[in-house]
Formats: structure tokens, sequence, C-alpha cells
């Protein structure tokens, strides 16, 4: 049988492990706190950021001109080198002058013989004036001589009229050059038949020296610009200056500069066409390339950028970045981003200046865990 005895010594042997377990509990140390993760910070300032954007792009001829003829006749000799560089006034083609030549001299003539006239006409005048005066002849005869008189000054005023009418279409037998330029191919050849004011175009001229790119930007990005501008938080640049991106990647030499904008929106495409002016000397340009603009549109006053490696999304495609704070605790931040300048985003919303955006280590934290900033440079917007 089980005796008390017995029982009484399992009871006493049950209570002694009790209490040293309990000892040990009370002896034993408290597990340490895990250390504080290290990571990159970078600390945020203010100041004037520059904005610029890039915008697609075509180049256009400083000036065009089509040469077209002013009179009807045949091609006799085509005076220049298709491709060359041309002066103002030089003479591009001759189209036959014979028959333009002729009505000259025939309107020539014809002023002779209106100067004739108006010379017997005037002594006539002259004569019957004095006559009248002495009541030598009828009133209705000084009259008449006054009449004729007048009536050859008119004859003589109508033949210079063709003599110089003649000698204008004489002179646009000699086809000339209108601008400086280059010259295109010429679409006729010597014996063509060319009439005044046809469609068809002899030859273009072209000048590249300076050159137009028009590029075309969006209305809304525009609109927000101005609004900017108007607010005060963009200053605007005295003198837009424009840089060029040409298609094969390289950037042009020259710095081009804004002009004007369209004071209307393509209702198709929804942009404005704005218009850059670019030197050109060594006619690198040609017209109808595609090239890429960077236009200097404003400074943005007092403003932050942040690293683009510390700005994330959620799901929702906000824009969140992680900021160790006084304390050493990790904060999530909602931030409200613009648009990007190089490797930075503009911060809009959600950031000031002093914030640490932990740049590096993401992986490591989450919000409202300890952490600790290695050392490292602090950026300025701008920069």
């Amino acid at each position: 049988m089980f005796s008390v005895d017995r029982y009484r010594a399992i009871v006493a042997v049950g209570l002694m492990g009790f209490a040293l377990s309990a000892c040990d509990s009370k002896t034993a140390p408290a597990a340490a706190a895990p250390a504080p993760v290290e990571v990159s910070v970078v600390t945020l300032s203010a100041a004037d950021v520059p904005l610029q954007v890039d915008l697609p792009g075509r180049t256009s001829a400083y000036r065009k001109a089509e040469v077209r003829p002013q009179v009807n006749g045949i091609i006799q000799k085509r005076l220049f080198t298709e491709g060359a560089e041309i002066k103002a006034g030089t003479p591009l083609y001759q189209i036959d002058p014979a028959t333009y030549q002729a009505a000259l001299n025939s309107a020539q003539a014809e002023l002779a013989r209106a100067d004739a006239n108006l010379a017997a006409a005037t002594a006539k005048e002259s004569r019957y004036k004095n006559l009248n005066t002495m009541k030598a002849i009828s009133r209705q005869d000084y009259d008449d001589a006054l009449a004729n008189f007048g009536q050859t000054k008119a004859n003589v005023a109508a033949a210079k009229a063709a003599v110089e009418t003649a000698r204008i279409n004489l002179k646009y037998t000699s086809v000339v050059a209108p601008i400086d330029g280059v010259i295109s191919k010429s679409s006729v050849t010597e014996g063509a038949l060319v009439t005044a004011g046809q469609a068809d175009v002899l030859a273009s001229i072209l000048q590249l020296d300076p050159i137009y790119v028009d590029v075309s930007q969006s209305a809304e990005e525009l609109l927000q610009l101005r609004r900017e501008m108007l607010k005060g938080d963009v200053a605007k640049v005295e003198s837009a200056k424009v840089r060029l991106l040409l298609d094969d990647g390289s950037v042009y030499e020259h710095e081009g500069s804004l002009q004007f904008a369209e004071v209307g929106v393509n209702e198709s495409t929804g942009t404005v066409i704005l218009r850059a002016q670019f030197p050109n000397p060594d006619r690198l340009l040609l017209p109808g390339m595609f090239v890429r603009t960077q236009l200097d549109e404003g400074v943005r006053t007092n403003s932050l950028l942040a690293p683009q490696r510390g700005i994330t999304r959620d799901r929702t495609g906000n824009a969140t970045a992680l900021v160790l704070n006084k304390e050493g605790i990790v904060e999530l931040r909602q931030i409200k981003t613009g648009r990007a300048v190089g490797d930075q985003w503009l911060v809009l919303e959600g950031l000031t200046v002093g914030d640490q955006v932990i740049v590096e280590g993401l992986q490591k934290v989450r919000p409202g865990a300890p952490a600790k900033a290695a050392a490292a440079p602090s950026t300025k917007a701008g920069e």
C-alpha cells in the first residue's frame, strides 16, 4: 500500500524542485535588445532649382524662297550650279528676251510721239491764251486748245508707264535669286517653256544659318508652369536658352535661344509650338531633321530635391519615403513629387528641410524600428 510517509517524501521533493526553478528564473539575465540597424541617409536642404524640359522638335529653314518666272518665255540658259551657295541678285535663268525688247522699243517710240504731240499742244495753248486775252478768238477755240493740251499730257504719262512696264518685263527675263542661301536642284532645263505665276517651282533657295527648331510642348504642362510663375513659385529666366540633342545622341555644340510661342493650341495633339533659333555656321543641321531639345523654363525658388533611390511607390502608386527622425526611429512619409531633375525628384509635399531620407538599407528597416544613420553628405536642391 501507498504509505503516508512515502507521500510526504514525494511532495517534499516536488516543492524543492519548484523552489530551485523559481530561483533560477529570478537570477537568469534578461534577453538583450537588438542593436539599431545602420542605414545611409541624405539630409535635405533647400535651394533654387533650374527647371528644364526635354521636348521633341524638327528643324526648318530660316528663310525659304521658291523661284518662279514672272514672264512667259523659253528658258535659254541655266546660270547656277545646283546645291551651291548663292547671293541675292545672282542670275539663275535667262528667258528669251527678244519679244520683251521689241515691246520696250515700241513703248519708247510711243513715248516719243506723245512728247512731240505735247510740245505742239503746249505751243498752241500758249498762243490761244494770248489771243483769248486780246479777244481775237472765241472762248470756245481757247477751251479746245486747252483740252487738247491736257489730253496730250495724259498721253505722255500713259506712254511713260508703258515704257516702264516693258522695261520691267524685259528685266524679268533674267530670273535672279531673291535671298542668300543654298539653291536646290533645277526642275527645268534649257528649252523649257515657262509661264508667269505657274504652280511649278523652278528651284528653291534655303537660308540655313541661322536655322529654326520647332518643338511641341503639352498645353497642360505650359499652363501649369505659367500658374507657378503667377504664384511666384517659379522665377522666369531672362533669356531662355535651348540645347540640342541630335538624332545620334550627340549634343550640338551651339546653344540656341527661344524666339516665341504660338498663341494657339493644336486641336488634334493638344500641344503648343515653340520656336528656337540656333547658329548653323557649318551647315550641320538640315531642314526636316528630328532633334530633341533641352529648354530652360525657369527657376523654382526654395525647393527640395530627394534622391530617386530613396523614393518608392506603394500599391496605389503614391510616392513614399523612409525618414530617420531625431530620436533615431524610422518614419514612413507619404510625399508628392513633381518632375525629375537629373537623378532626383522635385518634392512638392511631405518632406522638409533637414529631413534624413534613407537611401541605403531600406530592406533592413521598417517604420517604427530604430536605426542608426551612417555618415553621408547633405544634398542641396539642384546638386
